[in-house]
């Protein structure tokens, strides 16, 4: 059931007003309770990792509707397996990190620690392209916190949204966890609530609108954003097994993904291996395009024709495009697919190497020395991820002088799988992160505590008059 439906619906006020209620009863249920323990959270964790298992057909059922064709294994895969693993991982972890952190004191007798306390509310914006996955994912660690959440899924994948409000209703009471549904409207207004913290998923231009939401009620945010992930091959590197990584990923969902690779920076001379091979990798996974059910649709009409936009533009700008399409089919316009297509020789003046891609379209570059390929990676936006292929001097050298959220070396995304390692971006690709313990750690407050020692040295040391005794102490301590 969507929440908003039982607490009324009617214009955008009363919309605004229904969400603050929502928020307030969360607010309340979570001062009155106390922090949860261990074994509260234990509890709301085996909730949904239950809702995972028990709704998976549905979930590949809506997100196929949505997208109107997805791999239901590429779905169970990355919306359901990697959700349940990101909660399993919260679950055995969560009473280690709420152990609090014992600090020296100033005196011998004197207490000091950290406890991780939870924020309280936190707010949660889910994009559509993974949708069950970056919703139920960032819960391990807002629920981990010891956290309450209310959810806004995104208006793009509406089947999806309407199962995951139906889903959390029947495990949680509103106070705990609740979803919201509606359209750009609705989020604007959910992003304007005062959360004791918001997570957005998505792209940069609708995050600065979501920031200054948050601005005026100081609200703090975690973002994860995206940017145009490159993709670097050394001379040494083995192009048969980049290609074949690089389309792994390049054709998942179509290319929707925030950690997709944007482009890739080819040595000279090695343009033409790299499309034999990338040809030879499409083939593999999709001999056929059309009506493979392991072939994912662009979300909407909107998206297929922004990318049909940059496929005419890099043509007409001087790129020759190679489309990967093993059976030579034609396609319905009406079923949004778009065949792999590799863009050769694309320019900087061209849209598709200006914008997040967010399709199955792949710029191809060229470099001659490894440094002309850095320094073109880092005179761009800092990247959600780099990727990198090869190995030596040259990959800590590649490390050393680039910037971004993270790294996979000789493979592409698999540093997000790993679900101990910390995931966000930096600068224009994203703040804070999630994943593992640093989900924990992100959603928490660092709460210091210090208990006072019974030494009269603690009572008069820093009230007047001040002595000699002092005089000699600060002339000590004051000192190289």
């Amino acid at each position: 059931m969507n929440v908003l439906a039982t607490l009324g619906n009617g214009t955008l006020m009363d919309v605004h007003e229904n969400m603050r209620r929502l928020l307030e009863r969360q607010r309340a249920a979570h001062l009155a309770a106390g922090a949860l323990s261990a074994a509260q959270r234990v509890d709301w964790l085996d909730r949904l990792i239950g809702l995972m298992v028990d709704f998976q057909s549905e979930i590949a059922d809506a997100v196929n509707e949505d997208f109107g064709g997805r791999s239901r294994e590429a779905t169970l895969m990355a919306d359901v397996f990697a959700v349940v693993s990101s909660l399993k991982l919260a679950k055995a972890g969560v009473a280690e990190w709420m152990r609090p952190e014992l600090h020296e004191g100033i005196f011998p007798d004197a207490e000091a620690r950290v406890e991780h306390v939870p924020l309280g509310v936190v707010g949660l914006m889910s994009p559509w392209n993974f949708p069950f996955n970056l919703t139920f994912a960032p819960l391990a660690g807002i629920v981990s916190a010891g956290n309450r959440c209310l959810i806004k899924p995104s208006e793009f994948t509406p089947v999806s949204s309407a199962l995951m409000a139906r889903m959390v209703a029947s495990a949680f009471d509103p106070s705990e966890i609740a979803v919201v549904t509606g359209g750009a409207d609705v989020a604007q207004a959910f992003a304007s609530l005062p959360f004791d913290h918001l997570l957005f998923t998505g792209g940069g231009s609708v995050a600065k609108h979501i920031m200054r939401a948050a601005a005026d009620n100081l609200v703090p945010v975690t973002l994860e954003l995206g940017g145009k992930c490159p993709v670097i091959v050394s001379a040494d590197a083995s192009i048969a097994d980049a290609a074949a990584r690089i389309m792994t990923i390049k054709s998942l969902n179509a290319g929707q993904i925030c950690l997709a690779p944007d482009y890739v920076l080819l040595p000279d001379g090695r343009v033409d291996s790299f499309v034999e091979e990338a040809s030879k990798a499409i083939a593999a996974m999709y001999p056929t395009l059309a009506a493979n059910p392991d072939y994912t649709s662009i979300i909407n009409a909107r998206h297929f024709d922004r990318l049909q936009g940059y496929l005419a533009d890099a043509r007409a700008k001087g790129a020759s495009l190679v489309e990967l399409n093993p059976a030579g089919e034609s396609f319905d316009v009406n079923s949004y697919r778009i065949p792999p297509t590799l863009v050769i020789g694309a320019t900087d003046d061209m849209k598709i190497m200006q914008d997040e891609i967010f399709g199955p379209l792949l710029p191809v570059r060229t470099y001659g020395a490894i440094d002309e390929a850095i320094s073109y990676v880092n005179g761009k936006p800092t990247p959600l991820a780099l990727y990198y292929f090869g190995g030596g001097e040259e990959e800590q050298r590649v490390l050393d002088r680039t910037r971004s959220g993270g790294v996979t070396v000789n493979d592409v995304m698999t540093h997000a799988f790993a679900e101990n390692l910390p995931f966000g971006g930096v600068g224009p690709s994203g703040s804070g992160a999630y994943h593992g313990k640093a989900g924990f750690l992100n959603f928490s407050h660092a709460r210091s505590i210090y208990r006072q020692s019974k030494m009269i040295e603690a009572e008069y040391m820093i009230r007047p008059p001040f002595g000699e005794a002092m005089r000699q102490f600060l002339s000590a301590a004051i000192s190289r």
